[in-house]
């Protein structure tokens, strides 16, 4: 278990042979500039929980403090991991910690890397904490957090006056009782949205080249942590919005993508390997367009075109079909596949059998029969018949 060091009873020869290796120089050498570089860290994370500028300052540069003072945190630290030498300062590589107070249910680990200068007097300071190489970058990254809270939510913006971020607020807070309604309330019941100025932040945030995400609204992460237990939900999802696409959006659209990814978050711990993205993300357009009063084929505007040009899908979409790389009309024909196929069970079996069947699915050993079995315990059908079924249903909604 990390941090912990086991205790063993040293017996006669055991000594023998400490004393021995102390008589050759003692245990493997350490750089005491890794421990005097992490007592700095500590001070500099302590300044910022306690809202003390000034003392944040004799640690280094105060960039970080502006940019992180609105964040409402409930802990933060650094483990220096490796310190290496440059000339009169140091590069440090450090794994950061940090719970935002009252939505996160265990720290979120993050990889940085800091440079260090040292005064005449031997004293380390930092001078820049940036993410480690590969790692995504975190919103204040990116400039001043802004924080807007919400009766469900809490929105985190860069670059966004308090007043757009209010607007995300609203919505959110209309789509998390939204979700509950549907999928139950067994669940953190907020969420954490997050704001970047543009596609490029969005981009950098998630770790990912921007092309990946153009005409991509919003997209939800499940943050892992070492602290969260084995098989259990993310402890820190974070709803990611691109302010380009989401600002083409009218006031409907925008609120079928907030409850979409508030969907997201309600079944994480219910989400597993053995789902299919069909499944996922046909649920969650299925509750971000209940009650909506859009039909069919407003909802699904481009597999009605393919539908209305005799071509009707063989079988349900496949994982493949979801990449955000594909084809821009593909990409929307599998998610409106996904969603005519929740929207079926739910009008054939009923919206409490439809909740039954993510879960099941989502609870089996694999993905290899796992719709299957499913579709066998709770449904009472077969894939092949599932499949069938659904075609006719799409042939009759769109036709």
């Amino acid at each position: 278990m990390a941090g912990r060091r086991r205790a063993w009873g040293v017996g006669a020869v055991g000594l023998a042979l400490l004393l021995s290796l102390g008589g050759c120089g003692g245990g493997p050498r350490t750089d005491p500039a890794r421990a005097e570089v992490q007592r700095v860290l500590d001070r500099r994370a302590a300044a910022l929980l306690g809202h003390d500028e000034t003392a944040y300052g004799r640690t280094g540069a105060r960039g970080e403090y502006t940019r992180l003072r609105a964040l409402p945190l409930a802990s933060f630290g650094y483990r220096v991991t490796g310190v290496r030498r440059t000339g009169a300062g140091a590069t440090a590589d450090a794994d950061l910690r940090y719970r935002v107070a009252g939505y996160d249910r265990a720290p979120v680990d993050v990889r940085r890397t800091l440079t260090l200068g040292r005064t005449a007097d031997g004293r380390w300071y930092v001078t820049a904490d940036r993410p480690a190489r590969q790692a995504g970058q975190q919103l204040w990254d990116q400039g001043t957090v802004t924080a807007v809270r919400g009766a469900h939510s809490l929105v985190l913006g860069s670059g966004t006056p308090a007043a757009g971020l209010r607007a995300y607020a609203r919505l959110a807070d209309r789509a998390v009782p939204a979700v509950s309604r549907a999928w139950g309330t067994g669940w953190s019941r907020r969420i954490v949205v997050l704001v970047p100025r543009s596609l490029a932040g969005m981009a950098a945030l998630l770790g990912s080249p921007a092309a990946t995400y153009r005409g991509i609204a919003a997209v939800t992460t499940g943050e892992v942590s070492a602290a969260a237990p084995a098989g259990s939900a993310a402890p820190a999802d974070r709803v990611v919005v691109n302010p380009e696409a989401y600002a083409v959006l009218g006031g409907l659209g925008k609120q079928v993508v907030l409850t979409h990814e508030t969907t997201h978050v309600a079944t994480r711990a219910r989400t597993t390997a053995a789902t299919p993205l069909w499944l996922s993300e046909g649920y969650a357009d299925w509750i971000g367009y209940l009650d909506t009063g859009r039909t069919p084929a407003e909802a699904a505007p481009e597999l009605a075109r393919a539908v209305a040009g005799g071509e009707v899908p063989d079988a349900l979409p496949t994982d493949r079909d979801f990449g955000f790389t594909s084809d821009p009309t593909d990409l929307a024909r599998a998610y409106e596949g996904g969603w005519l196929a929740c929207r079926m069970i739910a009008d054939r079996w009923g919206p409490a059998r439809l909740g039954a069947f993510y879960r099941a699915v989502g609870a089996h050993g694999g993905r290899a029969g796992a719709v299957g079995a499913a579709l066998a315990d709770v449904l009472g059908t077969t894939p092949g018949q599932f499949t069938a079924r659904w075609r006719r249903y799409v042939t009759e909604q769109l036709g």
